[in-house]
């Protein structure tokens, strides 16, 4: 039973893998689906700008609200927007938006494809000598890797204008000190950091989700539980690839630790 289960663990790998190598290699070569990409761009990113806004902007308020609740007691204050400032741009802009992005976007695609499996449109593609990979996944992989990183500038400016809401009008900070703050951590060891990571968190989330939609099998039931486990995979891998991620910039960047 184990052998058994481990062969089919390595089965899924290797179709996963070869699905996002051609994939991501269906990305340079002809035919070209434009219409089809500029649509799932809109899905993607103007369908989910208001959450990313929404969600970004309490997130900015909250560590806002907590950082100088914990930093009044030791005199650093004037310290919040720094702190504000690193975190929100290395690591908790890029995370919390692409966790939004894999429950709105993610989602979305594996019960898509999933529905268009079971009603056997993937087949008819084939039929007809269209290449699903390139009809279907190619679009949905250029769209993430696009759209996340913009949301993901766009959450953060919207979490630090709520952290700068909170630290002004309710901590009672000084105006410019915050925005002097802000200022000096804008360098390129931070902003490349936190810039680099949505690109492969996009493409994560659209090829797991992808291969999840590609695998859905048994009615409405097999449908819900693919679009679960794309869902649920998307979060583990954004979660362990942002470790792996921040550790290796660490390193290339010359921080210490």
């Amino acid at each position: 039973m184990a052998m058994r289960r481990l062969k089919e663990v390595i089965s899924d790998l290797q179709d996963f893998y070869l699905l996002s190598f051609k994939g991501t290699i269906g990305i340079f070569r002809r035919p070209f689906y434009f219409r089809d990409t500029v649509e799932q761009m809109d899905y993607a990113g103007v369908g989910s700008f208001f959450i990313i806004v929404l969600v970004s902007l309490f997130i900015g308020m909250a560590m806002s609200l907590q950082l100088s609740a914990e930093l009044s007691r030791l005199g650093l204050k004037i310290y919040t927007g720094k702190v504000v400032g690193i975190s929100i741009i290395r690591e908790i802009g890029p995370v919390s938006c692409a966790l939004v992005f894999t429950g709105r976007v993610g989602a979305g695609i594996a019960s898509e494809i999933g529905s268009m499996m079971l009603g056997h449109q993937v087949d008819s593609l084939r039929v007809f000598g269209v290449d699903p990979i390139k009809k279907l996944v190619v679009p949905r992989i250029l769209s993430s890797i696009i759209m996340l990183p913009v949301l993901t500038i766009i959450g953060n400016v919207a979490s630090l204008l709520g952290a700068y809401y909170i630290a002004v009008f309710v901590s009672n900070q000084s105006s410019y000190v915050f925005w002097t703050s802000i200022r000096d951590v804008l360098v390129f060891e931070n902003v490349f950091s936190g810039t680099i990571k949505p690109f492969i968190f996009g493409y994560l989330i659209a090829c797991i989700s992808c291969y999840m939609g590609f695998t859905t099998k048994g009615g409405s039931r097999g449908l819900r539980l693919t679009t679960t486990k794309a869902v649920v995979a998307s979060i583990i891998v954004i979660i362990i690839s942002d470790f792996v991620l921040t550790r290796i910039l660490l390193y290339a960047l010359g921080f210490s630790l």
